[in-house]
């Protein structure tokens, strides 16, 4: 009778087995390190914040380091030189490198699904027709704000070229620049613009009730590197998960780290800035198809190529299927929504 030959046990399927059964492998493997970057020091953005912050790293045994870069694309370009191996940013300058040749590049999660930025300005600036010739903050040329801004400037009968777009930096920075006077107005997201707002600057254009479909704030990664460590990438995945439902679900938990990463305690401040922006953020980090076909509209307007780009091309479902066929979404949601 021919001897058995048994493969070893890997890793993976190690750590799979513990996933299955509902276990934390921290105690029984060692951290795999991992770079991601993010783009913006917002709530939208502050999933890794609670990761760290609630040990979900640790949990799900990852050595996680996050960098923040400023703006979408200076993301792609990071990834690009392969200084990060994930990001959660802004779609547009993923998809204007992926309609360029990048096509290793794609999405595998998504937070945000729509922007919910506002136009704020000074006490003298009313309407939109009235920032006509200003200089508008707009962090980055290709950023959300920037994508916004021109969007609703359009909506509202102005011309973007009627107006001067300033690269002012991130939400700090931009808020900075417009309380200083370098600026005229500026393009905000939550809580950002509820700061601004306190400080006496008028809404010119508010945002979260135009729902613009924009893939405002998604998981990216590379195909190479989850050929090569997609273990490692859904286990990140997991912790986004659970991070997610914290943000939902706990309030507080959520108050404290976005106070202390934001510098922000105002409870006023917080509250309006949560209650604007949770309600239209993916509890289950679904992906919409309506961002991507907003962004490759606009890019196809300068590049061609953008109009034969396929959305199904774009998106990598396998750790949200992975994450609802193990039960892992059904366990985190029990009893909640």
């Amino acid at each position: 009778m021919k001897a058995r030959v048994l493969r070893p046990v890997t890793r993976g399927a190690i750590l799979s087995l513990l996933f299955s059964l509902g276990w934390a492998p921290e105690q029984a493997l060692a951290q795999d390190k991992l770079v991601g970057v993010h783009s913006a020091q917002s709530m939208s953005q502050s999933m890794p914040w609670i990761a760290i912050e609630a040990g979900l790293f640790k949990k799900y045994a990852l050595d996680f380091q996050l960098v923040h870069i400023p703006s979408s694309p200076t993301v792609t370009a990071a990834m690009l030189g392969g200084d990060a191996e994930v990001a959660l940013t802004g779609g547009e300058g993923i998809l204007r490198a992926y309609v360029q040749g990048a096509t290793d590049f794609v999405f595998i999660g998504s937070v945000k699904n729509v922007l919910t930025h506002s136009i704020l300005a000074k006490p003298e600036i009313k309407t939109p027709e009235d920032l006509r010739g200003k200089k508008i903050g707009i962090n980055r040329i290709g950023s959300n704000p920037h994508y916004f801004a021109v969007q609703v400037l359009r909506q509202k009968g102005v011309d973007p070229q009627e107006v001067q777009f300033i690269q002012s930096g991130g939400p700090l920075e931009t808020t900075a620049a417009l309380l200083s006077g370098a600026l005229d107005a500026a393009a905000m997201a939550p809580p950002a613009d509820a700061r601004t707002k306190a400080r006496g600057y008028n809404v010119v254009v508010y945002g979260p009730d135009l729902r613009l479909p924009y893939v405002a704030a998604a998981f990216v990664s590379r195909r190479p590197i989850i050929a090569r460590r997609s273990l490692v990438i859904g286990q990140f995945m997991r912790a986004m998960a659970e991070a997610a439902k914290i943000l939902h679900t706990d309030k507080e938990f959520t108050y404290r780290v976005l106070g202390k990463y934001l510098r922000l305690t105002d409870r006023k401040i917080l509250d309006s800035s949560y209650d604007s922006e949770i309600k239209v953020l993916e509890p289950r980090l679904e992906i919409a198809a309506q961002g991507f076909h907003a962004i490759l509209g606009e890019v196809a307007k300068v590049d061609p190529r953008a109009k034969k780009v396929k959305v199904d091309d774009l998106i990598d479902r396998r750790y949200l299927e992975q994450l609802e066929r193990s039960g892992h979404f059904a366990r985190l949601w029990e009893g909640k929504r």
